[in-house]
């Protein structure tokens, strides 16, 4: 399966152009999309309920609590997602979970040096993808060691290849398309290709690409065929299956697991029978091999008692032949 957890949506975006959207993306070959609401300026502080405005268009994914899709739709399976622009991480920190309650997805997009390292090292539940927006100058280095310590905490660094794709012949579009390109590469550098998804981040159908494309785009920027084609199946799948049992199990840990179709359902008094069973096999499987060392044991003492006796018996004619010549020669 094919993962795009970017597909740009606001509220004046049109129903028509978004289902022309997700129509296309779906021809594609993704399977999966998500629609991502960009936040910026201060987050309110009021501890209110937060909405989420953004229709559920399908059915959720197999992963959150909800029907699975079905595979006859001509849409992608939608997810619903929110991205924060975070500046002073001191007014988002205490919001993110009533985001997480609202969204699907979480994303943070640091702005700066003190923000980046708080969404990658401080946060009190690690978001699930951390999206800068690379055709800006960031105006800070991406460490090693950062950048590793969130992808060891579960996070998702996130590129997004409709970024080098503004138009025009602008000084400024060829500087976001440098500032891009290189950004690329020290995310790439700082992270070795761990820890990366791709997306596009597609405010029409116009921005989307085939994922033979992305993989080859990707390719020139220093990410290889393999890492690139897991930064668009494995790697978000990964993220969308983390975030939907964080909000299907049990303190995000464990989960409620169905049985399957068919199945039957185990009494109290078959389970402690089974474990009786199990019990005994065990027992059993000692018994067998303390059995099998003591005939191990037996085994070489025999042998031990054998090689001595042949010694000794070997002992014995040597001294008798050495006895009878010396007879002969005194004779």
């Amino acid at each position: 399966m094919l993962y795009d957890l970017n597909i740009a949506w606001s509220p004046t975006t049109s129903a028509s152009e978004l289902e022309r959207t997700l129509k296309f993306a779906k021809n594609l070959g993704y399977d999966v999309v998500a629609l991502n609401q960009t936040i910026t300026g201060n987050i309110p502080t009021q501890p209110h309920p937060i909405s989420n405005p953004i229709p559920q268009l399908t059915h959720p994914h197999p992963s959150f609590p909800a029907v699975p899709p079905s595979s006859s739709s001509p849409l992608p399976t939608v997810l619903r997602r929110v991205t924060l622009t975070v500046t002073d991480p001191s007014t988002t920190n205490y919001r993110l979970v009533d985001f997480a309650r609202s969204y699907d997805l979480l994303a943070l997009r640091p702005t700066n040096d003190k923000a980046f390292s708080w969404a990658c090292l401080s946060t009190t539940e690690p978001p699930a993808i951390i999206s800068l927006d690379l055709t800006q100058f960031l105006g800070f280095h991406i460490h090693h060691r950062t950048a590793m310590a969130a992808v060891h905490r579960g996070t998702r660094f996130e590129i997004c290849y409709s970024q080098a794709f503004l138009s025009g012949n602008t000084v400024d579009a060829q500087r976001a398309r440098s500032n891009f390109i290189g950004n690329v590469l020290g995310l790439l550098r700082a992270t070795k290709g761990r820890g990366i998804i791709v997306s596009s981040e597609a405010k029409s159908a116009l921005g989307l690409r085939g994922p033979a494309d992305v993989v080859n785009l990707l390719a020139v920027w220093g990410l290889g065929p393999e890492k690139g084609t897991e930064a668009l199946g494995t790697g978000p799948r990964a993220v969308v299956v983390n975030e939907g049992v964080k909000r299907r199990g049990f303190r995000g840990v464990v989960d409620i697991v169905q049985t399957a179709p068919g199945g039957k359902v185990r009494s109290e008094e078959e389970e402690g029978g089974a474990e009786g069973d199990a019990k005994l096999s065990k027992k059993q499987r000692k018994l067998q091999q303390k059995q099998q060392q003591g005939q191990k044991q037996k085994q070489q003492q025999q042998g031990q008692k054998q090689g001595g006796q042949q010694g000794q018996g070997q002992k014995r004619k040597n001294g008798e032949s050495g006895g009878g010549q010396q007879k002969k020669q005194a004779k």
